[in-house]
């Protein structure tokens, strides 16, 4: 009742665009001058209701002057002869931002998605998500150590990378427990997708209508596709477990057994 409604508007007012702030602002003002002349009356009738509904219908006019004009923004300015930005106009695009977890960073292959300009929209990385990986980095495991440096790298990439705009983000819900919660709160908060390569996350936030971005998804797609009776040419690399069985590998990684691969 207290916390959620917080955040929530938190978020939205941190991402919202100027014109929309200024839109909002204004239909706030029209829609309680509307209210104002009907809770005039209102304030009238004896007892409890003359003191509580004036407020309510106040607050109800003044949300939907807000909405209304947000809504009907670009309209509005096509009306005196104005023009919203492409980026404001439209949700898709530069304007799109996508939540960032752990896993995806410490894979490292996000930045090379990133550079080909297949993942648009500003790559918004929470401040948990990156104390997670310094928490990695500091492991005294050195497998682990090795995987948060990695990490740490990968943030450094992308925020170096000329056409991929990296937001450091303070934004956090306190009562979510684990970064994962955290994560799927404030993407359904801010409406945009999660980036990740963790299974249990993806399935996670799917079910909660969470658009997610898997790169494991995106590499098995791009995999060559080789058709039956097609002739190739591979390096076997090492035997198989069959007598007469090799080993090799398409360029994608994707390893194959050759029957009889052993010379006679």
């Amino acid at each position: 009742m207290t916390t959620r409604p917080f955040f929530w508007a938190r978020a939205k007012l941190f991402h919202a665009s100027s014109s929309d702030v200024l839109a909002g602002g204004i239909g706030v003002g029209f829609g309680l001058l509307a209210g104002a002349l009907i809770t005039f009356p209102m304030s009238f009738l004896p007892g409890y209701f003359g003191r509580v509904l004036p407020v309510i219908a106040s607050v109800v006019f003044g949300y939907l002057g807000m909405m209304t004009v947000i809504t009907h923004k670009q309209a509005l300015l096509g009306m005196v002869g104005l023009r919203g930005t492409r980026s404001e106009s439209d949700g898709s695009g530069s304007g799109r931002s996508v939540l960032v977890d752990t896993s995806a960073l410490i894979d490292g292959r996000i930045a090379d998605v990133s550079r080909t300009g297949f993942l648009t929209g500003t790559l918004v990385i929470p401040r948990f998500v990156l104390e997670e990986i310094q928490h990695i980095a500091d492991s005294s495991d050195k497998l682990r150590r090795d995987k948060g440096r990695r990490g740490l790298e990968i943030v450094r990439r992308l925020q170096n990378e000329p056409g991929c705009p990296v937001e450091i983000s303070d934004m956090d819900d306190e009562t979510a427990v684990g970064v994962d919660n955290k994560l799927v709160r404030l993407s359904r908060a801010l409406g945009c997708s999660i980036v990740t390569n963790d299974f249990n996350l993806n399935k996670v936030a799917r079910i909660q209508g969470i658009e997610v971005l898997n790169v494991n998804e995106l590499a098995n797609a791009l995999r060559s596709v080789v058709m039956q009776n097609e002739e190739i040419t591979v390096h076997i690399v090492q035997e198989g477990k069959e007598p007469g069985q090799g080993l090799a590998y398409l360029e994608d990684g994707t390893m194959i057994v050759v029957e009889a691969g052993r010379s006679t």
